[in-house]
């Protein structure tokens, strides 16, 4: 065999691998949980500290904001959190749904109760997570004897 000592020796060469181009991994966007609020914004009916006659009917209604980003859906409820029930059908009422921003009317009829005296009923909105959140509604009155008819 001769070989040829003038010519260099070049190695053959690694077939050329085209460059690995790694597809980055997706970045999950930030979860963004939205906020339960609710402001109270006036007493519709029975101004606190009212006189209501004995065992009369009352039309409860309360005038709010729902001032958070989230919308009430029908999982959203209001509860009594201190007070009297004052007859009111159940401790746990349905939370009038309403978007986010949006004005809603909370209406819960109570039962004035026989004796007199000054009494008071605190309800609070909780989420579907069972968490109270917003500003507490309630009634507060004064039952009197109702007064005799002619």
């Amino acid at each position: 065999m001769n070989y040829d000592l003038a010519t260099p020796f070049i190695p053959p060469s690694a077939p050329t691998a085209l460059p690995l181009i790694e597809t980055p991994a997706p970045v999950p966007s930030p979860t963004h949980e939205c906020q339960n609020n609710l402001s109270f914004v006036s007493d519709l009916t029975i101004p606190d500290g009212s006189p209501v006659p004995s065992g009369a009917t009352i039309d409860k209604r309360w005038e709010v904001i729902n001032s958070g980003s989230c919308d009430w859906d029908d999982r959203y409820r209001l509860r009594l959190i201190a007070g009297s029930l004052l007859g009111a059908s159940s401790p746990e009422q349905a939370l009038f749904p309403a978007r986010s921003g949006a004005h809603a009317v909370l209406r819960i009829f109570f039962q004035a109760p026989a004796e007199e005296g000054r009494y008071r009923s605190a309800w609070q909105a909780f989420d579907p997570n069972d968490f109270p959140f917003g500003d507490p509604v309630f009634i507060e009155i004064e039952v009197v004897s109702p007064t005799p008819t002619p």
